[in-house]
């Protein structure tokens, strides 16, 4: 104030005033301060003496630091609680975020002789809200942490972090403050970090700047972070040998090891080169070194190196934080301590977009996608640009595919948050391991003990903590689902079923029951079951979720199905095995929703596609060549197929159809039979219908026509040629006839040797022999096409006449 009092305040975020606590009628050099939840005690303490005052004055027997509980609602009474000559920081406890009354209030005092005690701090309430010390002598107090060097405290969770040296290493420990209770002690770590003891260096516990700078400056540069997801790291920056380099670590404990970063520096000013400051964005750490690198570490998945955003140069520049002297007192705040500022960081999201965008580094393109889908949590926006990118980067990306780590990635994120450990059990990448490296960045893996917990009947972050811990102790990348099984039965199954895949689904059905004595019935008929749930999901999905944009036929696609029941069997048997608790109800909910999500993101990745090259939905017919953004298109959709295999994941009903005929559209005629025989085009029964169906019979079409009908697997060919009316397509017809009549004579014996009457009178005795025994086996009940009525003997006598007239050149009528 103007006339050198000290007054202290409480600034209210939303009313951006200061609410007046107390005033000392003097010039105070106040270290620490802070007030109870109930806003009726004010603990200060303060320097006895300014630097004006004498020299005398100083040289009195009085303690040097004083530290004073005030009641301030009324301002009444004034207790010493400390008259000292070390340094003391005060805190009180806030166990209830509301501000209803209590008759308690608890102090933590943290003393720079390396101890921290708590004062209970009983009150008696007076009329209107007032509150007075209860006058019962000395106020009551605990020891909570001795011998310690570092500290923090985590005034959102009511948490104590400290530190205390032993031998080489350091144990971490870490006290939790609980309503109406006592403090427990709840973690022990032991930690291979060598923390100076000179003196004690306290984080989060208020700032003195000239105090704090003296302490920085003989002590380790350290801090705590947690994570709501159960992540805990302690980051530290270590001293290096080589002057331009900076080193750091980062433990993470609640994955059992620490990575250690070396840094090269592009500028090396020594003046300017100072130590890396750490901030919390709850699922990033971030290492921030002015001028030179900001380093995004990915709390939840550290292990691969490609997870973690690393930047250099002005991409690397945090608008307003200049300097080292920062702080992270709380998730996505940073203090500057040098201004007294306090500002809200987070990651824009225009800005990891761009970066995503313009990255030369598969590196940094793969932490871009990774971040921009966990952190903003797959919004609608964010994701439709994210597939742009992908569109236009099938080619650029050389050590993933985009479209696999877009669709496993944003699986997790949508199923894991509404089921507890269900992130441990889901895969989060396509990346088995990364042997690429971030230029500039050499990093060190090193595994540590696991810290101890302790604690009962403890919710929230230690408890996810605790089933961290555990998921590391069971080998936690082994708990994450897998395809391989899948894969390798989907192989196994789908040799042995491909050619009746085109048969009614009841046909495929009666057909696996004749395996019964390699398969246990009731294998298969939970496979079918779960292909029942599928079809039933695929329709909703097709017909309410989107918009029909894309024109994705309404067909049973028999061999997604079967796919898609082997994936569902062995994904429930995966989660029946780690969640029992969860029931079989929801496990089975789980997933048909992860299901559903598959469905929609493949859905979505071509509606985007779709509305990006303004293609129709009408552009399924083939009078017309395709224009270049179908040929687009089809490439995109080529990946996608490329991607789905290689997961061994289905596909949306109408997929493989709409891919064929976009195929047939833009694809000269050899490099569609060759797609066609290498298993990247599918021949579906509506495609293959439509197009023996829609195309004239000229060279070119008959040509393509006779090429798609030799390929058909036998089951479909037999259902297709009825559609096309051609004497090539009548010929193949009446062979397979006669083929398959023959094959089912048997040992049959034919009784009449001539026929009563033939469609056309016929002197060829070979033709004549030939018909009067297809009458005869066809009288005896033999009939391999009782569907198609049209085909029996006379139909092959009439084909073989027309046959014979073709290639002797004479014109039949």
């Amino acid at each position: 104030g103007s006339q050198r009092n000290t007054h202290i305040g409480l600034y209210d975020l939303q009313t951006k005033q200061n609410e007046h606590l107390y005033t000392f009628e003097k010039d105070l050099h106040i270290i620490s301060c802070s007030v109870n939840n109930e806003r009726t005690l004010l603990a200060v303490s303060f320097h006895q003496y300014t630097e004006d005052e004498t020299a005398s004055q100083l040289l009195q027997s009085v303690s040097k630091y004083l530290t004073l509980l005030i009641e301030i609602h009324p301002i009444n009474n004034v207790r010493v609680l400390k008259a000292v000559d070390s340094c003391v920081r005060v805190q009180f406890l806030y166990p209830v975020e509301d501000r209803n009354a209590s008759t308690e209030s608890h102090l933590l005092l943290v003393s720079e002789d390396k101890y921290i005690e708590q004062f209970d701090i009983r009150v008696v309430a007076e009329e209107e809200h007032k509150v007075v010390i209860q006058k019962s002598g000395q106020l009551p107090r605990a020891k909570v942490a001795d011998d310690l060097v570092w500290a923090q405290w985590d005034m959102m969770e009511q948490r104590l972090f400290y530190i205390v040296p032993k031998e080489s290493k350091s144990t971490l420990r870490c006290v939790q403050f609980y309503p109406g209770e006592n403090f427990n002690a709840i973690l022990e770590s032991h930690l291979d970090i060598s923390v100076n003891d000179t003196q004690l260096k306290l984080v989060n516990f208020g700032y003195d700047y000239c105090q704090d700078q003296d302490v920085a400056s003989k002590s380790v540069n350290l801090q705590v972070f947690t994570s709501k997801a159960g992540g805990l790291c302690v980051c530290c920056s270590l001293a290096s040998d080589t002057p331009d380099e900076v080193m750091y670590s980062i433990y993470f404990l609640h994955k059992g090891y620490n990575k250690t970063f070396t840094v090269s520096l592009e500028r090396t000013e020594s003046h300017q080169l100072k130590e890396v400051a750490f901030m919390n964005l709850d699922y990033y750490v971030a290492a921030y070194l002015p001028g030179q690198f900001l380093h995004l570490l990915n709390i939840q998945h550290p292990d691969l190196l490609c997870h973690s955003l690393f930047l250099t140069g002005e991409d690397a520049r945090i608008d307003m934080l200049q300097n080292c002297s920062i702080r992270s007192p709380l998730v996505s705040r940073v203090l500057d301590c040098e201004a007294g500022s306090l500002y809200a960081v987070s990651i824009s999201d225009s800005t990891l977009l761009q970066l995503l965008q313009k990255s030369k580094q598969d590196s940094e393109r793969l932490a871009a996608l990774h971040c921009a889908l966990l952190y903003f949590q797959h919004t609608e926006d964010l994701e439709m640009q994210i597939i742009r990118w992908i569109s236009e980067s099938l080619s650029t990306c050389h050590s993933f595919d985009p479209i696999q780590e877009f669709i496993i990635a944003s699986l997790y994120c949508r199923m894991c948050p509404e089921t507890q450990n269900l992130d441990k059990l889901l895969p989060y990448t396509s990346l088995l391991d990364w042997i690429g490296v971030v230029p500039g960045v050499i990093c060190a893996t090193d595994i540590i003990s696991l810290p101890v917990l302790e604690f009962q009947n403890s919710k929230g972050f230690w408890e996810k903590l605790s089933s961290n811990l555990e998921s590391v102790k069971y080998a936690e990348p082994h708990l994450h689902y897998h395809n391989n099984v899948l894969r390798r039965e989907w192989r196994n199954l789908s040799e042995e079923v491909i050619g009746l895949l085109f048969c009614s689904f009841v046909d495929f059905c009666l057909f696996t029951k004749q395996r019964e004595e390699r398969r246990t019935t009731a294998y298969l008929r939970n496979i079918f079951e779960n292909a029942k749930k599928y079809v039933l999901v695929s329709i909703v999905f097709t017909l309410s979720y989107f918009a029909r944009l894309v024109p994705l036929f309404e067909e049973e696609d028999y061999q997604q199905q079967l796919l898609m029941g082997l994936m569902v069997a062995q994904l429930k048997d995966h989660l029946m095995r780690h969640l029992q608790y969860v029931g079989k109800k929801k496990i089975d909910q789980i997933v048909l929703d992860y299901v559903a999500n598959l469905l929609n993101l493949i859905h979505r990745i071509m509606k985007e596609v779709w509305r990006r090259y303004q293609l129709h939905s009408c552009v399924f017919c083939f009078d017309e060549r395709g224009s270049a953004g179908e040929f687009a298109v089809f490439h995109i959709m080529s990946r996608i197929l490329e991607a789905a295999n290689s997961m061994c994941m289905p596909l949306p009903p109408g997929f493989h159809t709409l891919h064929l005929g976009l195929g047939v559209r833009c694809l000269p005629l050899h490099t569609l039979l060759h797609y066609i025989d290498i298993g990247l085009l599918q021949l579906t029964e509506t495609c293959v219908r439509k197009l023996l169906k829609d195309l004239d019979d000229t060279e070119q079409n008959e040509k393509l026509k006779f090429s798609i009908i030799m390929r058909l697997p036998e089951a479909l060919g037999q259902k297709v040629r009825q559609f096309w009316n051609h004497p090539i397509n009548a010929n193949l017809v009446a062979r397979k006839y006669v083929k398959l009549l023959l094959e089912n004579l048997g040992n049959r014996q034919c009784t009449r040797s001539i026929p009563e009457r033939f469609s056309v009178p016929v002197d060829f005795l070979p033709l004549n022999c030939l018909m009067s025994m297809l009458t005869e086996i066809e009288n005896q009940g033999v009939h391999p096409y009782e569907k198609q009525d049209h085909v029996n003997a006379s139909f092959v006598e009439e084909v073989a006449l027309k046959h014979t007239m073709t290639l002797l050149g004479f014109k039949y009528s």
